[in-house]
This record gives C-alpha cells, structure tokens and sequence, in this order.
C-alpha cells in the first residue's frame, strides 16, 4: 500500500497564457502529471528551469506559507510567489501528516525573523523558539540554523517539503542531514526536495525528477549531470580548470 502523502502533482487542464510566468517555464508546459512513489523525491536541474516554482506551488496548495514554515505560519514579507498552485491537483494519500514544514532556503531568514515577532508577543505559552532547539534562529550561523530545525522542529511521520537545503551546508553538513533524513523517512515521513547537490542526490531508493527544456524525466542518480559533472572535475580538477580559464 502506498502510504505517501502525496502520490502524484497534477497540472489542471486550464487555458492560462502561456506567454506569462510561470506557465511559459518548460516544467510547467511539459507538467501533465508526475507520480511520486518514493518516501524521498528529488527534482533537480539547471538554474531557472522552475524547481522552486513547482517546489512553492506544490507547498502553498497543501497549505503552507508561501515564504515557509509550518502550516501554521500566516505571514508575507512580499507578495512574489507565483499562482501556479491553483493550476495543479495533488493527489493525497488517506493518511494526514502529523508534522509538516516547508523548508525554502533564500527566504528562511524571514521565518526566523517572524518567530522571533511572535515570541516577543505577550502568551502564557511556550517559546516558539524552544521547537527550535531553544536558541534564536538569527544567532545561529546559517548553516546551523538549518541543521537546528531538522534536527528539533521536525518530529516525524510528517511531510516535509526543501527548496534548496544544500545553499548553507558544508558536504559534511549536507552528509548529516542525509542520516537525519532517513531517521525521518524511517520514522513514516516524506520528503520532496529541490536540490543541486550531488550528496544529497545520493540518498538511496529515492526518485530523481530531471527537469530540461523537453521533458520532466526520471534519472539514475549517476546519469543525472550534477553526478557526472562532480566525478569528472573531481578526478581532473587541474585539465578541467585548464580548459575553463584558457
């Protein structure tokens, strides 16, 4: 029994003008309807071919902020986003997630930002902030920020959307948060991650969406460029360099 989430993203059949964003980006002209079978999905591909739009449609139409955070969070620091997620239908699973975030890497500043506001906000509750390993967000380094919210806010048997995790981590960050991860997707979670980077690629058993021009494609993890094209300069960094600045 397939016991995801979400099972597939699915474009309307709507009239939208195709001569407007997002709908002149080719992943949005080739998207008809993706199966996602796997609890770790990846979509990868070159800058501006349209991860994070499909990454932040796919996130508003579950229900989350556009900017990020949980389902919870209610705030826009600017209207940018896009109205792709009225375009497309996810297909659910019967479970509901008891945990959910939307992890979006160049706006994650203001999600900490917006958690310290609501801390500062009289509330005989406890500190939004202590979900998050009790320490500011903003005294963290931006990588340990990251880390700090998979490692404390994110509780398991959820469905947990990245848009980029890889942007503040160093390659062994990046290995720590493939074993946090898979304690998660062990623990009854999906993932759906944007990503450019080969480390986390790696991660075993997962799906890797290819996103081009022409198509929207399943790939082997060592036929995807970003693997290939790491291989190559790491076993010849000084005739690929070479060839580059001569």
């Amino acid at each position: 029994m397939n016991r995801l989430f979400i099972q597939s993203i699915k474009r309307k059949q709507d009239h939208c003008d195709e001569s407007m964003y997002p709908y002149c980006l080719p992943v949005v002209r080739n998207l008809q309807e993706l199966k996602i079978n796997k609890a770790v999905t990846f979509f990868v591909g070159e800058n501006g071919t349209g991860k994070s739009t499909i990454m932040e449609a796919v996130a508003i139409n579950y229900g989350f902020n556009a900017e990020g955070g949980s389902r919870n969070f209610n705030f826009q620091t600017q209207s940018t986003h896009s109205n792709l997620h009225q375009s497309i239908t996810l297909g659910k699973g019967i479970r509901h997630p008891k945990d959910g975030y939307f992890l979006r890497a160049e706006s994650f500043y203001n999600v900490a930002t917006e958690i310290e506001r609501m801390d500062a906000e009289p509330s005989f509750d406890a500190k939004i902030k202590e979900a998050y390993g009790s320490k500011s967000l903003h005294v963290q380094s931006h990588g340990e920020s990251f880390l700090s919210l998979v490692q404390n806010r994110f509780f398991g048997n959820g469905l947990y959307l990245l848009d980029e995790p890889e942007a503040a981590l160093s390659p062994s960050r990046q290995m720590t948060l493939l074993a946090l991860i898979h304690a998660l997707v062990k623990n009854n979670s999906q993932f759906i991650i944007a990503t450019h980077s080969p480390i986390l690629l790696s991660y075993p058993d997962a799906d890797i969406y290819v996103l081009t021009e022409e198509e929207i494609g399943l790939t082997p993890y060592k036929e995807t460029e970003h693997y290939t094209l790491t291989r190559q300069f790491l076993n010849n960094p000084e005739g690929i360099l070479k060839h580059l600045i001569d």
